[in-house]
């Protein structure tokens, strides 16, 4: 039997905590709920949700804020909510690593459907070979430097990484040898709501074997199964 998926949900105004808590809980989830982002951390001692419904518009310490803050040390699945219908808000929230966002009002109906879907996606995700979290992570003759996002070379050069080449090695390098198709790694690095599609996981998998291949045209770190996605064929170490 499977474990009831708890959420949290926070935002500062007590009449939406409690209307959207009533109406998860009446489908079935558990809910906890936090007004603010110190009240989630609070929360998070105690146990990690499944998924976190969180309000950008916060005072003091943002949704954006809170995280940012939250991505540093998981990946718990976020759904932002937004009074502003602004696409700068919705960027960079899907650039801080949220799983999608809704707009206020909102129709619950749709809430609810977001959340399943996104749900859907993480159970559907490949489970993690490795757990990364060391400062400095190998493969191959590169260094990956976590905090600074950069990879080394032998020759101590450092070699920086887009945003999304980063999420995009990362998700290789947590499942080394592991076919990863392609809409798995827009789940690992994107997620669907970032309006992504299977090309433009080939394009970044194009650009990263630019900087990490000896020949790009022949890569052996990536490795491209037809039909099936990609996989990284090389050891991975921890420092």
């Amino acid at each position: 039997m499977q474990s009831v998926p708890h959420i949290a949900v926070v935002d500062d105004h007590r009449d939406i905590r409690d209307l959207v808590g009533k109406y998860l809980a009446q489908q079935g989830y558990r809910i906890s709920v936090a007004e603010s982002g110190a009240a989630l951390r609070r929360l998070l001692e105690r146990g990690a949700p499944d998924l976190i419904i969180l309000d950008i518009m916060m005072p003091g310490e943002d949704g954006l804020s809170v995280c940012r803050q939250l991505r540093r040390s998981s990946e718990l699945p976020v759904i932002f909510l937004t009074a502003m219908a602004d696409d700068t808000d919705r960027i960079l929230g899907l650039e801080l690593g949220a799983d999608d966002y809704l707009i206020k009002p909102f129709n619950p109906r749709e809430l609810l459907a977001r959340i399943r879907a996104v749900l859907r996606r993480v159970n559907s995700l490949p489970p993690q070979r490795e757990t990364l979290k060391a400062k400095t992570i190998s493969f191959d003759r590169w260094s990956l430097d976590v905090g600074r996002r950069e990879i080394l070379g032998s020759d101590g050069v450092g070699v920086p990484l887009s945003t999304a080449e980063f999420r995009l090695l990362k998700a290789f390098l947590e499942h080394p040898g592991m076919v990863l198709s392609r809409d798995q790694l827009l789940d690992l690095t994107a997620g669907r709501s970032a309006d992504a599609f299977d090309r433009s996981i080939d394009n970044q998998v194009s650009r990263l074997r630019k900087k990490i291949e000896s020949d790009p045209k022949n890569p052996a770190i990536i490795k491209t199964h037809w039909g099936g996605g990609y996989s990284l064929c090389t050891e991975v170490g921890q420092v």
